[in-house]
Order: structure tokens, then sequence, then C-alpha cells
């Protein structure tokens, strides 16, 4: 049995192939899958649990399939999706994960985040982030009808998507002092995290033992996932997204 993680699908209407993709993808893990991990921007954006469009409708009902063959199904909020809630929860049998989270594999610690959080330089985002989880904003925000929640939504977007044309990569990627701080902070040597789209596998040293940082793929022109098994080394893969995955044929792009 395996435990997947994934990341940054950002489902939403206008990319119906990547939700093909991911309900293709959940066919190929149901049999072998222990348990999922979705590490948040599931969805690209998600303003409340009342607001079932077919989509969410769609996607709850794969997971709810999932979660009742008898796999786990474990949700931690990214900064697109961070108002899913209890009911999502419920419809899903998903078990609503905090960011960090320290969770045991292979009686080793793993630390899983979001990754947003370990952005530091980025000042600009760190503090619009505050703002926007602060519950002075969400409680008179959820309580607006879904197309105003809708049109909130959209301009929170659109200035968030200018804001980053003039910022640079590299200030809108992790923080090294941050990462090392955190994975200190927990005693890791692992930790697993999305939200920057830049897939790979970092080693690095904490100033005691070697480490590794394992980042999570989004899911545009390719699926990402990682995949770990008792007794093997963790496998970060991912293959083409209009790509039918097959698991009687072994993958060829593997970082």
């Amino acid at each position: 049995m395996a435990v997947y993680f994934i990341s940054d699908l950002h489902l939403e209407e206008s990319r119906p192939d990547i939700t093909r993709a991911f309900l293709q993808f959940m066919d190929s893990i149901q049999k072998d899958a222990k348990s999922l991990y979705i590490l948040g921007d599931f969805f690209e954006s998600w303003i409340g649990d009342d607001e079932n469009t077919d989509l969410q409708l769609r996607i709850k009902s794969r997971l709810k399939d999932f979660t009742q063959g008898g796999a786990s199904l474990f949700f931690m909020h990214g900064n697109r999706d961070f108002l899913i809630g209890d009911v999502f929860a419920r419809e899903t049998g998903a078990i609503l994960l905090p960011d960090p989270s320290l969770v045991q594999f292979n009686d080793k610690p793993v630390l899983l985040m979001h990754g947003d959080s370990l952005c530091t330089a980025d000042t600009g985002y760190m503090k619009f982030r505050a703002t926007i989880r602060n519950p002075a904003f969400l409680e008179p925000f959820l309580k607006r009808s879904i197309e105003e929640r809708k049109i909130t939504a959209q301009q929170l977007r659109a200035m968030s998507q200018a804001n980053m044309q003039s910022k640079s990569t590299d200030i809108m990627d992790v923080t090294s002092e941050e990462v090392i701080r955190e994975m200190t902070k927990h005693n890791v040597l692992t930790l697993i995290h999305g939200h920057t789209h830049r897939p790979q596998t970092h080693h690095l040293d904490t100033g005691q033992q070697k480490a590794q940082r394992i980042v999570l793929g989004d899911w545009d022109k390719n699926v990402w996932y990682l995949k770990v098994e008792e007794d093997k080394p963790d496998a970060l893969m991912h293959y083409a997204l209009d790509q039918a995955f097959d698991q009687s044929v072994s993958l060829p792009n593997r970082s």
C-alpha cells in the first residue's frame, strides 16, 4: 500500500483537462492507495462550502468514493482554498489538517506544509495573507451572497496576479532560513510542500544532519505526485497532463 501526495491542481471550470487528469489519477491509485494527502490549492478558488458548482459536486463525489473504498483522505488548506471547511470534510470523508502538520511515515517524522508561509521574503504577500485570513475580514465575507463573494474573489485574484507580475521569481520562492527554522522547530529531516510550482527534491543541511525538502508540482502541463512506500525511496513523479495514466507502464519522467 502506498501514500500519495498532491497539491496545486487549481481545479476550475476553464480547465476541464486538469479535472479529467485528476479523475484518471484517482482511478489509477484507488486499489493501492492507503491514503492521499492534498496539500492545498486543490481548487483555484473556494468562496465557501455552500457554493456547490457542478465541478465541485463532481470532485466531492469522487473523493467520497475514494474514502468509502477504505482509503484515508487528508486535506490541507492552500492560499486559494483556505475557506474549505467542515461541510466539505463531511461530504468527502476528508480529514482537515492544520498547516503545518507533523506526521509519521516509516517510523520517521515528516513535516507537511502548503508552502506559502515559507515565502517570507515576499513581505507584500505575507501582509495580504494575514489580512484575508483575519476573522475581521472572513466573517462579513462569508455572510455575503454567493454572487457577491464571487466578485470579491475575482477582484482579489486580479490584484494578486497584477502584484505577481512586478515581483522577481526569487522573492516568490521559499526563504531558505525559514525552511531551516521550521524543520529545526519540528525536529524533522523531511519537509513536503507545494505552492511554489517548482517541483524538485532539495537536499540540504539543517546544521546537524542531512535533510530533504520535497516540493510538489502544479498540474498545469504535467501531473505531479509523490509516492511513498515502505522500504522504498520516496518517488517524486510526473507525466504529461494529457497522457492516460497506466500503472503497467514505467513512467519515464522522474525527478
